[in-house]
């Protein structure tokens, strides 16, 4: 392998911004190339169920336009992974139509921008469920042919194989759909002859830019991957890694605080030793990856499950605070006592939930509060098989919202609605369906590149 290769992450996530600088200090410092994620499946469903983005256009215009010309000049390639939040088709054309625009408006030369494609096609996985594989990972079941047809989008992760195989095509901007956080940060250095040990744990702890620092999350950071293992510093002066914020970091998202798998296999940091290079700069050595024989790639899928309006009240009285429980409940008891005779519905057509912010909203009976709220915001949700129907509901649902009494009390209390109208109609909404794993026959076999000159 070469001496070392050194990746700057810019930030977390392709489009939430990072300080002027960043991209100018780096490079002075010399990196071999750019790595950002550029989506997850954090947001929930709805994303990859509609093949939308999570990010504002400009937000990640904004980013582009930092990172291209400064990395064409250096001449380093720029990765992108997980493009337009979900990794869909739509995603990294996306992502792809913004890198043309931005490439033509600075006159930058010599792009040649690749494309991986990690949506899947239906009959295909149906094919490999049939040949025994797919296999579910817990808490999922065994999957059916139905299940994959109420798909709207599925994408598989890939790892760095499929990115590295586009940089050795001649791309130096790749744009991927969907990819392991880690995946984008390790092909670069695998690509080089790294070992894989050192290449996927600094990939995990640079994969949220400067969030293993002491800073505020901003600025970035650069990992230098070599032959005994690697290091990791912040780009802004003002921040700095320590052994406890870089070795904290494999805990972020990770449900082991040792391993994390990939499809390729397992990062295993049990005789991991973090050790300060200084006031600023981290070594870690003794990283090991555990190579499986059977080369696998997680499938995303996310189907459409009916409709959802929302109203919001928020609640202002002592005595029916001291009592929100009760509240809630009688409130909830009405509803479901009137809504199937009102709205020629039966239990079975629709959902309601009541969730008092302010009051055990979050984790509920997981960490009761005892204590009297001084204010609560009660979101009420409708859930339907159509929009009409959750609206309906809704609307029913607001003279009550408005003005149901606390169980016992005399009088007409008046809440207070955050909007008018009270109704906020949400549209279609998502669900996961996929919790699985399809076996490749090679890491790239589930993905298809494209590669454009673009001047």
């Amino acid at each position: 392998m070469t001496e070392r290769t050194r990746v700057l992450v810019p930030n977390g996530m392709l489009g939430i911004g990072f300080p002027e600088g960043t991209v100018k200090i780096a490079l002075e410092a010399g990196v071999d190339a750019i790595a950002i994620d550029g989506g997850s499946t954090d947001s929930g469903p709805y994303y990859l169920g509609a093949s939308k983005p999570k990010t504002a256009r400009g937000a990640v215009r904004r980013d582009l336009r930092e990172i291209l010309g400064p990395a064409a000049e250096a001449g380093i390639p720029v990765i992108i992974g997980s493009c337009g939040t979900s990794g869909t088709n739509d995603g990294v054309d996306w992502v792809a139509g913004i890198v043309e625009e931005i490439v033509a408006e600075e006159g930058i030369p010599g792009r040649r921008v690749a494309r991986i494609y990690s949506e899947q096609d239906k009959t295909f996985l149906k094919q490999r469920l049939g040949e025994g594989r797919i296999h579910p990972l817990e808490p999922a079941g065994p999957l059916t042919d139905a299940e994959i047809d109420r798909c709207e989008h599925i994408v598989a992760l890939m790892g760095h194989e499929p990115i590295a195989d586009a940089l050795v095509a001649g791309a130096n901007v790749v744009l991927a759909g969907r990819a392991t956080d880690c995946a984008v940060i390790a092909a670069v250095p695998l690509m080089r002859g790294a070992d894989f040990g050192p290449t996927w744990h600094a990939a995990k702890i640079a994969e949220c830019g400067a969030l293993c620092t002491t800073g505020s999350g901003q600025g970035g950071v650069i990992v230098s991957i070599d032959a005994g293992g690697f290091e990791v510093e912040p780009v802004m002066p003002d921040a700095a890694c320590t052994p406890y914020t870089v070795s904290a970091h494999l805990l972020y998202e990770n449900t082991d605080p040792f391993r994390l798998r990939e499809p390729a296999g397992t990062l295993n940091t049990t005789e991991a030793r973090y050790i300060a290079l200084d006031d600023r700069r981290v070594r870690v050595e003794g990283s090991r990856f555990e190579l499986v024989e059977q080369h696998t790639a997680k499938l995303e899928g996310s189907a459409a499950q009916g409709a959802q309006t929302l109203s919001i009240v928020g609640l202002r009285d002592n005595e029916v605070l001291a009592r929100i429980d009760e509240w809630v409940e009688s409130l909830a008891a009405f509803l479901h006592a009137h809504i199937p005779d009102v709205l020629d519905l039966v239990a079975d057509d629709y959902d309601i939930q009541l969730r008092p912010y302010g009051w055990n909203a979050v984790l509920g009976e997981l960490d009761p509060s005892t204590a009297t709220p001084r204010e609560v915001g009660v979101v009420m949700i409708a859930t339907a098989k159509d929009q009409a129907t959750a609206t309906a509901i809704a609307k029913f649902a607001n003279p009550y919202l408005l003005h149901h009494p606390l169980p016992g009390a005399s009088g007409v209390p008046s809440w207070s609605f955050l909007t008018s109208p009270a109704e906020t109609e949400r549209g279609t909404l998502y669900g996961f369906v996929l919790q699985h794993v399809v076996d490749a026959l090679t890491p790239t076999e589930l993905f298809r590149l494209e590669i454009m000159e673009i001047s």
